[in-house]
């Protein structure tokens, strides 16, 4: 047991600047302050982007679940007992927005590049100038144009919305980044309008797991930010101010991230799958409006196509969003997060994580890959 030294009242501690103490006394003291230091919790560092947090909590359970599955496969094997028990398998990290870290989560003059291909060629100071509002907010008007001009589809409660992608990212469970190799990952996202236990799927490295509900929802995921179907984004504002209320009032506040770059993080969680075109034309509208957006005239996606970026710098943790869009039609190619100046987790231009989407389709069975995608 650990001995805590407690009082009533200040006269209850030996004074090291009392000339009626004995050395002995003073040494007790010096005892008694270490004592109380090493007892105390270590100060808390400063934690990670909402985002960023969620997705490597994410991460270390799956890791966990994988973990306790082998034991049980081995436990099962030595004592005969029959099948093990199915795992429990939490919503994996893909295609989540890539955020200033983010995660979401994903480039410009100045900074020498210090690792990958795939990260920017140059690095962003982080500094905002009021001209660059102009040219992003009229780059997000062509690119919201050309969204609305989209037809609309009609998803059916028992369909799937199909995403395969290229994704690339940076784990920091050492405390510093180590960016993953670049991987190819399928995912299959359940209409359904209820809350759900049971998501849809996802498919890596030829595994296919189930996507379960978010961690906390016990009734299951609702409809919403956090599992958005074609009908809940119909169902949202289409009046750009209206909408920006409305993302700003659902995404929740937190000390550990800028507000309007969580904001920004939201909108580009939202981006590269089935939309209806109303809605992805009134979200690109809303972007423009958030603080700090900017534009960046070149940049490319984790395949290294070229397009042009609505970018946003989160200050706080160094680290840049861009969102990647082909320079003809304003198609979304893809979105990546890097380091604009050195941090804890690495020097800058260090890449936190990337996407470039490949393929979106509506498709009746979970699993199974539309007939285009199965050809590339």
């Amino acid at each position: 047991m650990n001995n805590r030294h407690t009082a009533s009242n200040p006269s209850d501690f030996p004074s090291r600047s009392n000339p009626s103490n004995s050395s002995g006394e003073a040494r007790r003291s010096d005892a008694d302050i270490e004592e109380i230091a090493r007892l105390l919790p270590p100060p808390t560092p400063r934690g990670l982007p909402h985002e960023q947090h969620l997705h490597h909590k994410e991460r270390l359970m799956r890791r966990i679940d994988r973990d306790q599955a082998a034991r049980t496969d081995r436990t099962d094997q030595a004592r005969s007992f029959g099948p093990r028990p199915a795992r429990r398998l939490l919503r994996p990290a893909l295609l989540v927005p890539v955020t200033a870290l983010a995660l979401g989560a994903i480039l410009t003059t100045g900074i020498v590049l210090t690792t990958d291909d795939d990260a920017p060629a140059t690095a962003a100071t982080g500094q905002h100038d009021a001209r660059d509002m102009k040219p992003a907010a009229a780059l997000l008007d062509q690119i919201s144009a050309a969204a609305g001009k989209g037809d609309a589809q009609k998803v059916r409660d028992d369909q799937f919305l199909y995403t395969r992608a290229k994704v690339r990212e940076a784990d920091l469970t050492s405390g510093k980044a180590v960016v993953s190799p670049v991987r190819d990952v399928e995912s299959w996202a359940s209409q359904q309008p209820g809350p759900l236990h049971k998501l849809g799927l996802t498919r890596e490295n030829g595994e296919t797991l189930p996507i379960n509900a978010q961690l906390g929802d016990t009734d299951g995921t609702p409809e919403g930010l956090d599992r958005p179907t074609y009908h809940w984004l119909s169902s949202l504002p289409t009046d750009p101010d209206k909408l920006l209320a409305h993302l700003y009032a659902k995404t929740p506040e937190s000390d550990e991230a800028e507000r309007d770059q969580a904001v920004f993080d939201r909108i580009g969680s939202l981006l590269g799958g089935v939309m209806p075109p109303k809605t992805a034309a009134a979200l690109y509208r809303a972007a423009a409006k958030i603080p700090g957006v900017t534009k960046l005239p070149t940049a490319k996606d984790l395949t290294g196509r070229t397009g042009v970026a609505i970018a946003r710098d989160d200050t706080t943790f160094g680290a840049r969003t861009e969102w990647v869009f082909d320079p003809q039609d304003f198609t979304f190619l893809g979105s990546r997060s890097y380091l604009f100046k050195d941090t804890r987790y690495g020097k800058a231009g260090t890449l936190m994580s990337a996407q470039a989407v490949i393929d979106h389709a509506v498709v009746d069975k979970a699993g199974r890959a539309p007939a285009a995608s199965r050809e590339s």
